[in-house]
């Protein structure tokens, strides 16, 4: 069967579903909108399905490769919640130390797509971990509907102190050689350039598709800074001048990219908004950076 992509379906389905993903939707309101671009036995069910994310069609990394060693861990909260839990990747052959990426999830927490992108980094030899926003409400649920319904439940300050201590639990690993970097996708991507701006360690940070940290905070970053944002995202290219004017202001060594007629969310290879040209071409460009400041 022939993948499906964004091109078929209407533009204006498309923009329905983002919608829905960044939760200015109900799904029911999502069904009702997109039952007039319904056409004989498709029905707005089935746009939807075909539009959500599949999982096992798209993982590049199995979770038991023997190239890898992974395992979930916990550790402490800092705001009250016990414990916080994440996915954390090795190389399995690598001996020494290595450089750390932290992995920030999208707005549904940690589901098996951003636990395949840790594996994926972990081939490339890093050590990767991907920390679950949604532990303290019980964890990704393993439905991508009810994941969305969670996350506005969540403390947003607090959650950012959680991926704080996460990036500092991360570089605190015995195994790691001191140097970090961050990649974050859609909400990760936020995550990331709010990162950016709190750890003047970190050596590199990824956002992709990501809302900007506020500007004032800009001159705080220390990391080098790669930008990715989507052709077709009106919605956060309208933010991507104003940051990059701060990023120059504030001498922040960085570096942005629009990626021409693709859509928001072109990296996730779960649904039929990726992009395979624009997706590699971004991905290479990511690992390049990371190699030239996390492994020299």
């Amino acid at each position: 069967m022939t993948r499906k992509t964004s091109k078929d379906f209407d533009p204006e389905v498309m923009k329905l579903f983002d919608q829905y993903v960044h939760g200015q939707l109900s799904r029911r309101g999502f069904l009702q909108s997109a039952a007039r671009f319904t056409v004989g036995a498709v029905t707005a069910e089935g746009l939807l399905a075909a539009l959500s994310p599949n999982f096992a069609e798209a993982q590049q990394v199995p979770n038991n490769d023997p190239r890898i060693k992974a395992r979930y861990v916990e550790y402490p909260s800092p705001n009250g919640y016990g414990k916080l839990r994440g996915y954390l990747v090795y190389p399995a052959a690598f001996k020494g130390k290595l450089p750390t990426v932290l992995v920030v999830h999208e707005n549904r927490g940690l589901n098996p797509h951003i636990e395949d992108i840790a594996r994926r980094l972990a081939l490339e030899n890093y050590i990767a971990f991907a920390p679950d926003a949604l532990f303290p409400l019980g964890g990704y649920p393993g439905d991508e509907d009810k994941a969305r319904e969670l996350f506005p439940k969540l403390d947003q300050a607090k959650t950012h102190e959680d991926f704080y201590t996460a990036a500092n639990v991360l570089k605190a690993l015995p195994e790691s050689n001191g140097k970090q970097g961050v990649v974050g996708f859609c909400y990760g991507g936020g995550i990331t350039n709010i990162l950016a701006t709190r750890l003047p360690d970190l050596a590199a940070a990824v956002p992709f598709y990501g809302t900007p940290p506020a500007l004032e905070d800009v001159g705080k970053i220390k990391a080098s800074v790669l930008v990715h944002h989507a052709g077709k995202d009106d919605r956060l290219l309208a933010t991507w001048p104003s940051y990059e004017a701060a990023l120059k202001a504030a001498h922040v060594t960085y570096a942005g990219y629009v990626y021409p007629g693709v859509e928001h969310g072109f990296n996730n290879d779960t649904t039929p908004r990726y992009d395979e040209a624009a997706a590699k071409l971004a991905w290479q460009r990511t690992l390049t950076l990371f190699n030239q400041t996390l492994h020299a």
